[in-house]
């Protein structure tokens, strides 16, 4: 699970204003706490959509899993073309959900510059991931009812996992709010890997929580934690 969020490149046109020429004012920085003026645009794609945009939602996980340097290696586009296919397998699963978030760009044109998405669990679904190793039996019984939603992934940029990540407006905890929206009651579960410490606080701070101690045995070879959100 990756977390990080576009910025909006203001356009300043320098030198004298004339006929043919327009001076167009910076505007001032957004003090911190404050939302954004114009937020992205959140909206689903159906599964035709997300074919059709595979190629962008790969380039927006390669950017946003990339190092901070911004300078891409033959490993990055690799693990882009590796996340294809799992959302390729993924989208044709009974109930998944894809949300993006669009903004437009210095060009004019409209881009993904966010996304997430998951699907309800049911009892053939826990191979994902080997959630069926992690789930207590209280969360297994929700599998029959469709009450337990599997987030599989949320792509933001850096911004939105170290700045005002408790605020409603938060651009990830929009995503995660409107993914669940749709299943009235049900509960959000995600794993994350022991070793993505940047993650893990990332997910905590939007709201995401472990199980209370005891509600499952961990061990010490496990590779991932649970989170729940709801």
């Amino acid at each position: 699970m990756s977390a990080r969020m576009l910025g909006h490149p203001a356009i300043t046109r320098s030198g004298p204003p004339g006929p043919h020429r327009t001076l167009v004012q910076e505007p001032p920085p957004r003090r911190p706490g404050t939302p954004p003026r114009e937020g992205e645009f959140v909206r689903p794609l159906t599964r035709r959509q997300v074919d059709d945009r595979m190629g962008e939602l790969g380039e927006l996980y390669t950017r946003t899993t990339s190092c901070e340097s911004g300078i891409l290696d033959p490993s990055d586009q690799d693990s882009g073309i590796a996340f294809q296919q799992r959302l390729a397998g993924l989208v044709r699963r009974p109930g998944f959900e894809l949300l993006v978030a669009e903004a437009v760009d210095a060009s004019g044109a409209t881009v993904i510059s966010a996304c997430a998405y998951g699907f309800p669990v049911r009892g053939p679904e826990l191979w994902w991931q080997g959630l069926d190793g992690y789930l207590p039996e209280t969360l297994s019984r929700l599998t029959s009812s469709g009450k337990l939603f599997a987030v599989a992934d949320i792509l933001v940029e850096r911004r939105v996992r170290t700045h005002d990540q408790s605020r409603d407006w938060n651009l990830a905890r929009r995503l995660q709010k409107r993914l669940l929206a749709d299943h009235t009651g049900a509960l959000g579960v995600t794993l994350v890997d022991r070793d993505d410490a940047d993650t893990y606080r990332a997910l905590l701070s939007w709201g995401w929580r472990r199980l209370p101690a005891g509600a499952r045995r961990a061990s010490l070879f496990d590779s991932r934690c649970l989170l729940v959100l709801g």
